[in-house]
């Protein structure tokens, strides 16, 4: 009796086996000739880490119709198209099994504008420079010309407390800042503790109007003294 109950048992067991191998296998084959709602776009839904972003550029990036077959679209292909978007940092594409596309897009922090002389295009805190140039200087932005090294959050934070004094910011030698004025001044700051040497200027030009006197520099990269020509 007891080899009756586990033969039933093993039996039973092994036709549902068999049955959900012959579902499932039936499944995969309809999704992959199109057959069957999972295997067709339903909805493209576009989450970005910016919000109230306009998704029009988003939604022309990916530009999948509804009732697409989902399985013969490339992710490779809208990522790429997705990373083409001015502005965007990176992205991920994922087929849902319901038939549903989810789109994850995260966007470069800009802080400044960067200019070749010409054009001026948005800049990121890690440095990226966005291909969406403008022929016009944005009002109220820091400019920074020439190389920029991979992080500009601590000489933008410094530099803010003086922009309207600030024509533009340079990188020297691939270690440290120059700040030219709007008069005309090149302001040469520290390797290190620039933040500051700023903070230390600025309250010189507070007391003395050093800013508006007629000088071409100012060396602050010595921390015992100031150089003034």
């Amino acid at each position: 009796m007891p080899n009756m109950k586990r033969s039933f048992w093993f039996w039973l067991c092994f036709g549902i086996a068999i049955i959900l191998a012959i579902y499932f296998a039936s499944r995969i084959i309809m999704v992959a000739m199109g057959i069957g709602a999972p295997a067709r776009l339903h909805k493209t839904q576009i989450i970005a880490d910016i919000e109230n972003k306009d998704m029009t550029a988003l939604s022309a990036a990916v530009a999948l119709p509804k009732n697409t077959k989902i399985y013969s679209v490339r992710l490779d292909d809208i990522n790429e198209n997705l990373l083409a978007v001015p502005g965007v940092k990176d992205s991920a594409v994922r087929r849902l099994p319901n038939g549903n596309l989810i789109v994850r897009v995260s966007f470069h922090h800009f802080v400044a504008a960067w200019t070749d002389g010409e054009n001026y295009f948005p800049l990121s805190d890690d440095g990226t420079i966005a291909n969406n140039p403008s022929d016009t200087r944005p009002n109220g932005a820091l400019l920074f010309r020439g190389p920029v090294p991979n992080n500009i959050n601590d000489i933008t934070n410094a530099a803010n407390d003086m922009i309207a004094d600030i024509d533009y910011i340079e990188w020297i030698e691939n270690r440290r800042w120059d700040i030219h004025t709007n008069d005309g001044i090149t302001i040469k700051l520290p390797e290190t503790n620039f933040a500051s040497a700023i903070s230390g200027l600025i309250t010189i030009n507070k007391n003395h109007n050093i800013l508006g006197r007629d000088i071409s520099v100012i060396d602050m990269r010595d921390a015992q003294r100031i150089l003034v020509k």
